[in-house]
């Protein structure tokens, strides 16, 4: 199955090469719709295959050995698991249940840092993950080299700025087949930091509100899927947008993703940079928010996003 979305081989930026042309590749992905395809990333893929069948054995087991790991046994931190309908999106419960994840570090005081909870039934889940979190973030690293290359500022810019210290976030989704008539497996929403990498298994869900309407971006072996987040819109004064995406299972079978979410340090602050200035006009953002306006830490949008998304736990992470 075949993508409108560009594929982009981001091998350059992994070896030092020359990327002149992957950052205009990823210029115009991200002016056209905020989404491409990245391949020569170099994730092992045994790697990928032991994290896809431990995900599986997970979401196996019966329900009460899931909730042995549930997302309020996380506190502060945001980690574990939720059933099917726990998780809302525009205030409507998401037809899917999952795994949350962050960077493993002892507990700061900050919300969403500290500690992962793994299952004991499934021991090799967590060492497949936390191998994982290392991997991907030289991958978005890398990539958002190409970004920066891409806006005419040097590549390590967001090293060493935004990204010296990121948030890591991660999520393991899997989506019971569903019918039209059961809504969305997640509905339509923007990511909130700087870069999205989707690893998808084969069945098809994804779909992203280009210009032209909305697209499907289905799986293509040996990619992942890469979105820009509502921060790089705001750093870019809208000049590349973070755009809405949404999921429905229609594949007739189970659909597992894994969402990375590579997004600034807690306490950083994110102006506009000096070179872009504001865009007015376009589409409007499906929830009718000028990101411009904002003004805070991301630390500080964050939490005001992901407390709308699990309303039940707001008290524990923001008291």
């Amino acid at each position: 199955m075949g993508s409108e979305l560009p594929v982009i081989d981001v091998s350059p930026l992994l070896a030092g090469g020359s990327a002149a042309t992957v950052a205009r590749q990823i210029e115009a992905a991200c002016v056209d719709s905020g989404f491409f395809y990245i391949s020569g990333h170099g994730v092992p893929a045994d790697l990928i295959t032991r994290m896809d069948a431990g995900a599986r054995r997970f979401f196996e087991l019966p329900l009460d050995a899931k909730m042995k790991i549930s997302m309020a046994r996380g506190g502060r931190a945001w980690r574990g698991f939720f059933p099917v309908g726990g998780e809302l999106t525009s205030g409507r419960p998401d037809l899917k249940e999952g795994i949350y994840f962050g960077a493993e570090r002892e507990p700061d005081g900050r919300p969403l840092s500290g500690r992962n909870l793994f299952p004991d039934e499934v021991p090799e889940l967590g060492a497949s993950v936390l191998r994982y979190l290392d991997v991907m973030t030289e991958v978005a690293q890398a990539v958002m080299r190409g970004v920066a290359l891409s806006l005419g500022l040097d590549e390590d810019y967001f090293a060493e700025s935004y990204t010296a210290d990121p948030t890591i976030l991660f999520r393991i989704f899997h989506y019971p087949p569903a019918t039209a008539d059961d809504g969305w497996g997640v509905g339509e929403h923007t990511d909130y930091g700087l870069l999205t990498l989707l690893l998808q298994d084969d069945n098809a869900g994804l779909q992203v509100h280009s210009a032209r309407g909305w697209i499907d971006a289905p799986p293509i072996p040996g990619t992942f899927v890469c979105n820009i987040g509502d921060m790089l819109d705001k750093l870019t004064g809208g000049h590349y947008r973070s755009t809405p995406h949404r999921v429905r299972n229609a594949s007739g079978r189970e659909r597992l993703s894994f969402p990375f979410f590579f997004d600034p340090g807690w306490d950083s602050e994110v102006p506009p940079l000096p070179s872009r200035p504001r865009l007015d006009g376009g589409r409007a953002r499906w929830d009718g928010q000028d990101l411009r306006a904002f003004t805070g830490t991301y630390g500080d949008y964050l939490l005001s996003k992901v407390a709308k998304v699990f309303p039940q736990l707001r008290a524990d992470v923001l008291d």
